[in-house]
């Protein structure tokens, strides 16, 4: 790696990534306007994703994913937003293919297989 080119190393082919976009010094403390035009620009995108009261998970490949999320600073830094925090937490895996709703419906598996025997 010590001499290798770092453009050279290529992204993963495919991630998931939820991210938490913080606009800072809005107007008001409601940001619900930016966020709902962060998910119609994630909608346009194509990629699947799922919005939940903590941010949104993206999925698909690598580049696109992180280009989305940079996008959605674009967006509102056009709106005259001058500060943006974004938590980021991404996650990928060569071994096999898993998408979100895979790792849902395991977990739901693992839960009633080991849930306790209720009582009659």
């Amino acid at each position: 790696m010590a001499s290798a080119d770092i453009g050279s190393i290529p992204t993963p082919a495919h991630c998931t990534a939820d991210f938490c976009l913080i606009p800072i010094g809005t107007s008001s403390p409601s940001v619900s306007a930016q966020i709902a035009d962060v998910q119609r620009l994630v909608e346009k995108s194509g990629l699947k994703y799922v919005m939940h009261s903590a941010g949104t998970t993206l999925e698909g490949p690598w580049d696109q994913v992180h280009h989305v999320i940079g996008q959605a600073h674009t967006i509102l830094h056009q709106q005259g937003i001058v500060r943006i925090q974004t938590d980021i937490r991404a996650g990928s895996r060569t071994d096999k293919e898993q998408s979100f709703e895979d790792k849902w419906m395991y977990i739901d598996e693992q839960y009633y297989l080991f849930a306790p025997a209720k009582d009659s």
